[in-house]
């Protein structure tokens, strides 16, 4: 089996690279490919009280690592007792015994078991013994300087979009049932489908983005509003979708929202006429931008 590891959140460029290099080398050898990967995120465990955030929800990360063609995705629950493995258990335990590991890819700068204790140089000589070969992909090969989940994270939070879809190589997805809301949408001629999704995901700088929409199959364009919705009072933050040409009745189905571009902060109007109004500026300048990147 030719393995690699890692928390893999958002499945970006530079995890792509990785596994272009695990289905490389595991044509080279005649094996198959396997990803182990954790949930929920180690972070959580380990520091519980970070408030930390994914980028891609545990079934958007399998749907995204199943498509990069792999043989074999394992989905390690990573709760205390498994954090406190060591390096060397865990090699043993899980890489040698589990996975029957012959060759082993990890990305640059490589740290795994208690306290990070484990690193490419310890798994090259354990390797030796246990009968794996091991090869780290470099910084230059990885784009580790410039491609990172933590700089994806902040790019969203900076509401800059187009940046965090570069470095994805996707554009980011909010994945979530439709829920009823106040319905206020529909009486000024803008019905909105509000979006309940998975704790934990991260939800990008409060705004008004251009969006791309998948329901059963079908991809449809409209606009979306993260925020408090100030103009009508509202309290909590909520996730809303305006869905174009779009008339069906969705509550308690699922929809997938992309990201395609962000077009403004959300902002407090004098009023219902001048939020239609800026609506309506919203869907015209949405479409231009979703009609340029078709």
């Amino acid at each position: 089996m030719v393995v690699t590891v890692g928390t893999f959140d958002g499945v970006h460029n530079g995890h792509r690279k990785i596994i272009q290099k695990l289905k490389s080398a595991a044509q080279s050898i005649g094996g198959e490919t396997a990803i182990l990967t954790f949930t929920p995120h180690p972070r959580t465990v380990l520091f519980p009280d970070s408030n930390q955030v994914c980028l891609t929800t545990n079934e958007e990360k399998a749907e995204l690592l199943s498509a990069t063609g792999i043989d074999h995705l394992i989905v390690q629950p990573f709760n205390r007792e498994f954090s406190l493995l060591s390096s060397d258990e865990f090699i043993r335990e899980i890489l040698v015994n589990s996975l029957k590991t012959k060759y082993l890819v990890v990305g640059f700068d490589h740290h795994f078991g208690k306290d990070r204790q484990g690193n490419f140089t310890s798994l090259k000589e354990t390797g030796q013994q246990a009968g794996f070969e091991v090869e780290e992909i470099s910084v230059e090969e990885s784009d580790n300087h410039k491609i990172s989940s933590t700089r994806i994270r902040q790019s969203l939070l900076d509401g800059n979009a187009g940046l965090a879809n570069d470095l994805l190589g996707y554009q980011y997805m909010i994945s979530g049932t439709v829920v009823k809301g106040k319905q206020l949408g529909r009486t000024i001629g803008f019905p909105t489908a509000n979006i309940f999704h998975e704790g934990g995901k991260l939800i990008p700088k409060d705004g008004v983005y251009a969006v791309s929409i998948v329901h059963s199959g079908q991809t449809y364009y409209g606009m979306m509003n993260i925020g408090n919705r100030p103009t009508v009072n509202g309290t909590d933050r909520s996730v809303e979708v305006n869905i174009f040409d779009f008339n069906k009745d969705i509550y308690g189905e699922k929809i997938r929202v992309h990201l395609v571009q962000r077009l403004r902060d959300e902002v407090k109007f004098n009023g219902i006429d001048a939020l239609k109004a800026q609506l309506n500026a919203d869907a015209i300048h949405a479409k231009e931008v979703l009609h340029s990147e078709k």
